[in-house]
């Protein structure tokens, strides 16, 4: 039946209502601290920067344990009974194919990071492994090491802190027909302590570190952008050319979170996760193949074999920062996006059952990082060893954000990967963000519920957008985006404490499946 004209204008007026408990209380957080940062860059930076410290050394055991305790439970999700429920219910028919499902989960969680900083990394771990662990910078050993501590830090622990809370989510909201919201996830377990006010609040300390993580990883994105371009064309980092790259950028992912998930972002995902297999097999075919491949193998014994060591290793013990410098602020960032990346990615698994979920959310995408990473991280450490510390120079003189660039250019046909690699990467960031920025639409929106319009929460997907777009752009080309990014960090400890309880919700259905049905 055709909607009447009052249908239409209802439709529009509900993509344009929001949740002001949600919606306001983040905007004033991300205006507070922009004004603050252009006040006072200096003090603003050192309050961020003594915060994040004091959080990542009081709770550095509570991101390791947390982290490693969701490996663990996604491991027994899959192998419980609670692995044939079908999310939504039996008669559940998917929103995707698998295909396609795995391409926007993939692009949605690490590709950008990924991208990125493979290539940059390992030579930090190379050329300074932990003072605590006894390795020679620059030895077989200390690349051994490197590879282990990229697969640890990119692969099924990252993808486990996602998996958990997107999968409670998705079952609450499809199973149990509770709201679009993060609190839906702990209400099986608490409650109507978790109802009204409170369930907005938890809302808004995810909401606020999302969008602050989201201006920065903007911010950083152009200067990667610009970055590559420079190597092709002559231009240089300027307002002007920050803001026509974060335009571009916040533009097109605006664009395909406004057309919806099969139109916009799934079409964006695949085509960025075709780019990624054509990079990777290039690498492969052209690179030092042979030492990929036996690097790769050394790499993965030495993470299978230190796991749980480099898993629950704070280095309060011997004092070594290495871990707060990296793991540690890993699974701050990683808990930090959780919670809001959930949402969406858990409205992507109905129709699937549990055990399908945890393979295409968890086991695909993370084996997916690790043959990734022994490509290009087996590369770049290849390169810094051949011609020792040559890499490791650049990456001091350029900073990382250029070394994925100075890698290829050490590739035949140069001229024409370079361009490419810009293009992947303005794909990369778009597509990461597209879905992120589809959640917080409907997050903002109220009446959500499992069977809302695709376009729900269209106003606010536009309205944030925009928004994240000029702070980035503001931060970077007039008070530079660590404050911002440690204001994004700072939110990992309440995510942790979200997903964390989102996951008790999970253990309760493990033990009884039968709530779901």
């Amino acid at each position: 039946m055709e909607p009447t004209p009052i249908d239409k204008l209802r439709l529009h007026y509900d993509s344009l209502s929001l949740r002001p408990l949600v919606f306001w209380p983040t905007f004033i957080v991300l205006m507070m601290a922009v004004a603050f940062s252009m006040i006072d860059l200096e003090r603003f930076l050192q309050i961020t920067r003594s915060l994040n410290d004091m959080i990542l050394e009081r709770f550095g055991w509570l991101f390791s344990y947390g982290s490693f305790f969701l490996v663990l439970l996604t491991i027994a999700a899959y192998l419980s009974p609670l692995g044939r429920v079908v999310i939504g219910g039996a008669g559940a028919t998917p929103l995707l194919s698998k295909p396609r499902w795995f391409f926007i989960t993939l692009c949605t969680t690490l590709a950008v990071g990924i991208l990125f900083w493979t290539t940059s990394e390992p030579i930090y771990h190379l050329n300074a492994p932990p003072v605590s662990k006894d390795i020679l910078p620059g030895t077989e050993g200390a690349a051994a090491f490197s590879l282990a501590a990229m697969f640890l830090h990119w692969s099924f622990t990252p993808y486990a802190i996602y998996t958990i809370p997107s999968l409670t989510f998705a079952l609450a909201f499809y199973n149990r027909r509770l709201p679009f919201s993060i609190s839906s996830s702990l209400r099986p377990v608490f409650g109507h302590w978790v109802d009204g006010k409170t369930a907005d609040f938890i809302d808004t300390l995810a909401l606020s570190a999302l969008v602050t993580g989201m201006a920065s990883s903007l911010s950083t994105g152009a200067l990667s952008l610009i970055g590559g371009a420079g190597e092709v064309i002559d231009v240089d980092i300027t307002p002007l050319s920050l803001g026509i790259a974060i335009s571009l950028i916040v533009a097109t992912f605006v664009w395909s979170a406004a057309s919806g998930l099969h139109r916009g972002i799934a079409k964006l995902s695949s085509l960025n996760a075709v780019l990624l297999l054509f990079l990777g097999v290039f690498v492969a075919a052209l690179g030092p193949t042979l030492y990929i491949l036996t690097s790769s193998a050394t790499g993965l014994a030495t993470y299978a074999s230190t796991f749980l060591e480099m898993s629950l290793f704070t280095g309060s013990i011997s004092g070594d920062d290495w871990p707060l410098q990296w793991s540690v602020f890993y699974w701050a960032v990683w808990f930090a996006w959780a919670p809001v990346s959930a949402l969406f990615l858990g409205r992507l698994g109905r129709g699937y059952s549990v055990r399908e979920y945890i393979r295409i959310n968890f086991l695909y995408p993370s084996l997916f990082a690790v043959i990734w990473i022994s490509i290009f991280s087996g590369t770049a450490i290849h390169m810094d060893m051949s011609v020792p510390g040559s890499l490791n120079t650049a990456l001091q003189e350029l900073g990382p954000g250029k070394m994925l660039y100075a890698v290829f250019s050490n590739f035949p046909y140069s001229i024409l990967t370079v361009p490419l690699l810009v293009f992947i990467a303005f794909i990369s960031f778009v597509t990461a963000a597209d879905s992120n920025t589809d959640a917080i639409g409907k997050l903002c929106a109220q009446g959500v519920t499992a069977e809302s319009e695709e376009k729900t929460g269209l106003g606010a997907k536009i309205v944030w957008g925009a928004m994240i777009g000029i702070v980035s752009w503001t931060m970077v080309s007039f008070a530079g985006v660590d404050g911002i990014r440690m204001l994004s960090n700072l939110g990992g400890i309440a995510a942790v404490t979200i997903v964390l309880a989102s996951s008790i919700t999970l253990l309760k259905w493990l033990k009884n499946p039968r709530l779901l049905d």
